[in-house]
């Protein structure tokens, strides 16, 4: 270490869902060599470290010049979660074999994971944001729900200190904390009201809703949860045909294309249908239906992919989806 420098303390890993993490575009700090990064999100949770929780969803291994390195993401009821774990954590490469190949063997788990937050600048000017993996446990269901819980209770309070913080004259420090925002989020939410503007928190709402009952089994169950389909759509496969056509939009049935591909179909429904506010899922789906393709879990793996993965398609309010 430099004589006269420090290393920063170790941050706090915080807990949040995807959808809060991932819809966040600015970065604070790490200006020093020993200075910590963070990403600031809307709800002004400043992440250094975070903590995440959800089904394992895709697991894989590339080989680099640097050696290997591996991916994955794990879903929560509001998205998935991106992780990675680099070259440079050569601790964690055999225990990451291991579950690359019962993941490969069709083996699904619930996964906690803890790292650093991490982002990127895209050609285009877009900002990513994933998690480099410090650690992880393979967990089961009750210490899902309990962090489905905790992090719905911490989601909460970051939305009432907004709520606060909108109320109050200016984003100043001295402002915020006589609106009764809490002393530790004063500093991020400063920065995330002078970044992201005026925006509704309804969608993290709903978020935390699915989070609560998936903790206690009402809307969607552990099974459906952990089933969920993570191959891609196998384009050989005979379409069902039973769509119940009172249920969709007044067009004559088409059957698809041979070939074509579901990503394909749901990009052409997207940019065909979605208004200024972009197009729900409900529609979504039926239009899908309407064209043969009735595996829903297809379907919604095909929107998300789209929206997480490639970018090409976003989600402006909760459920609904436009093309970019």
């Amino acid at each position: 270490m430099i004589a006269g420098q420090q290393r920063s303390r170790r941050q706090t890993a915080i807990r949040l869902f995807a959808r809060e993490f991932y819809e966040s575009s600015l970065p604070d700090g790490g200006q020093g060599e020993y200075e910590p990064r963070f990403v600031v999100t809307k709800l002004g949770a400043r992440v250094n470290r975070m903590f995440v929780c959800g089904v394992v969803e895709r697991l894989e291994r590339r080989d680099t010049e640097r050696g290997p390195m591996f991916s994955g993401a794990v879903r929560d009821p509001t998205g998935l979660h991106l992780w990675s774990v680099g070259s440079f954590r050569p601790e964690l490469h055999i225990e990451m074999e291991e579950l690359v190949a019962r993941f490969e063997g069709g083996d699904r788990f619930l996964m906690a994971c803890i790292g650093k937050s991490n982002h990127y600048t895209t050609e285009d000017g877009g900002f990513r944001c994933r998690m480099q993996m410090e650690d992880y446990a393979i967990i089961n269901r009750d210490v899902y729900a309990s962090w489905l819980i905790e992090t719905a209770n911490q989601t909460m309070r970051r939305i009432d200190a907004l709520g606060k913080a909108q109320s109050a004259e200016n984003t100043d420090s001295n402002s915020l904390r006589d609106a009764g925002v809490p002393t530790d989020l004063i500093d991020g939410l400063g920065l995330a009201m002078n970044h992201y503007g005026e925006w509704d928190a309804e969608g993290y709402k709903v978020g935390v809703l699915q989070a609560l009952s998936a903790a206690e089994g009402r809307v969607v169950s552990f099974e459906e949860h952990e089933a969920q389909s993570t191959s891609e759509p196998d384009d050989e496969k005979e379409p069902e045909s039973d769509a119940d056509s009172s249920d969709t939009p007044a067009e004559s049935p088409a059957p698809p294309e041979g070939g074509l591909e579901i990503e394909s179909v749901v990009l052409e429904i997207i940019a065909e249908h979605a208004g200024d506010e972009g197009i729900d899922y409900d529609s979504i789906m039926k239009h899908c239906a309407q064209r043969g393709f009735t595996d829903e879990d297809a379907i919604e793996d095909t929107i998300y992919g789209l929206r997480d993965d490639k970018c090409e398609i976003m989600e402006p309010r909760f459920g609904w989806f436009k093309t970019l």
